[in-house]
């Protein structure tokens, strides 16, 4: 069976705070430029909405202001697997001047009325984030927020914003069947003695399709006759197993240019491997190269000191390689709950990319923000888990395999590249 299909006519219809949020060929998402369209609204207290409303509006008032934007369906955390129709659009307002714990309200248009679906409150970088329906019967869904009075700031309602160019994926893989689909190929087959994975490499055995999602696994090596040296200024000396990792890529298949790449992941579970959803620059990685690596996530392990969680953004400066980005701050904050866990349940990890700034979200909620080195080349997607030399030692032979889960992978392109495209067959 094919895994392009057409978006779900209807999503849920419950609307909460996104705090509270524990193919068919491929489509054009509405409009083509580079950033979302924006709006703005003069007077949007008499009820007035913008036609056709965009994905972000800007409304200016009262010595206040209002960004609100409308994001594709990113917000979808859970124990199994589920269809990416039915995750839950991300919706983000951020006010100035910021005052945390002010409450917001979101709202959605029905007919002329307005009606309230959400309340949660502005953190203190101004932000106030939703997750909600991104189709109510095949129509998108327009929103607006509402800024209740707060220390001497008046009542401000914002200006619409509507999911209708995020209604359909530009390109999207949910892994059905038993095995991959040909956009995919398998990254690092080979040993390379000196680089920092010298006793691990990517093979096809440490990648199953099944059950609609794709294992990327560690094993052992079968086939090795001897046992890797290991030696190094981040490695623990020793001879250890040679390893097999899954890792791959889109690379020569599909590729794109701005837009917004998410990726729903359960992770492995003990260090000694990481697992990750990253981009690479489609000329590729290498001194003198265009563009950048933007490792939308990477995890460590449950146990890892730093909480495991990390997002970076790599290039080259003539020969220079310079990283930007880091551990994850608060992670537990974005946890639905004690329970929760980014071994125990799957987690939605996605990346805005504009000309100007890459965002990085977990479930919708904002984690990182980059301006610097942004790239400007087509980039492909890449799923991985993988044994760096500086991890083996922390994991005991007889605790491999160590696997991965991914339940789907989608893209949301809004650059004026958006004609390449391709989709699994």
């Amino acid at each position: 069976m094919s895994a392009s299909r057409l978006v779900a006519a209807s999503l849920f219809a419950l609307l909460v705070p996104i705090t509270l949020v524990g193919w068919a060929g491929p489509g054009s998402a509405t409009g083509s430029g580079a950033d979302p369209g924006s709006s703005s609204a003069a007077d949007a207290d008499a009820g007035s909405v913008d036609e056709p409303a965009a994905s972000v509006s800007v409304l200016v008032g009262s010595g206040q202001r209002i960004r609100l934007q409308a994001l594709p369906q990113i917000v979808q955390h859970g124990r199994g697997v589920a269809s990416p129709d039915a995750a839950r659009a991300a919706i983000t307002a951020t006010i100035r001047p910021a005052r945390a714990g002010r409450r917001v309200q979101l709202q959605v248009q029905q007919g002329e009325a307005w009606a309230v679906v959400a309340t949660t409150e502005q953190d203190g970088r101004g932000r106030a984030e939703f997750a909600s329906t991104a189709a109510v019967g095949g129509q998108a869904q327009i929103y607006r927020v509402r800024a209740m009075g707060a220390r001497g700031l008046a009542p401000l309602t914002s200006g619409t914003v509507s999911t209708a160019r995020w209604l359909d994926a530009t390109w999207t893989d949910e892994f059905s069947g038993s095995h991959l689909h040909p956009v995919w190929n398998h990254r690092g087959r080979d040993y390379v003695h000196g680089s920092r994975r010298s006793c691990s490499k990517g093979d096809p055995s440490a990648v199953r399709v099944g059950g609609g999602t794709v294992r990327l696994s560690v094993v052992q090596d079968p086939s090795a006759t001897s046992r890797c040296r290991i030696r190094g200024r981040d490695a623990v000396s020793g001879r250890f197993a040679y390893r097999l990792n899954g890792h791959i890529g889109t690379e020569g298949s599909y590729a794109f240019r701005y837009g917004v790449a998410a990726a729903r992941v359960k992770f492995h579970r003990l260090r000694g491997q990481h697992g990750a959803f990253w981009l690479q620059p489609a000329g590729g990685m290498y001194p003198g190269a265009l563009g950048s690596e933007i490792d939308v996530v990477e995890y460590f392990g449950d146990d890892h000191p730093q909480g495991g969680l990390a997002t970076f953004v790599h290039r080259y400066d003539g020969r220079r390689r310079i990283s930007s980005g880091g551990w994850v701050p608060r992670q537990s904050s974005f946890l639905a709950s004690r329970r929760d866990g980014w071994s125990k349940r799957y987690h939605v990890f996605s990346v805005e990319w504009t000309p100007r700034t890459l965002v990085f979200r977990i479930d919708g909620q904002e984690s990182a923000r980059m301006s610097r080195g942004v790239s400007d080349v087509r980039q492909f997607p890449i799923l991985s888990l993988i044994a760096a030399d500086y991890e083996i030692p922390k994991i005991k032979a007889r605790h491999l395999p160590q696997h991965m889960y991914v339940d789907w992978v989608r893209v949301w392109e809004t650059g004026a590249d958006a004609e390449h495209r391709s989709s699994p067959d």
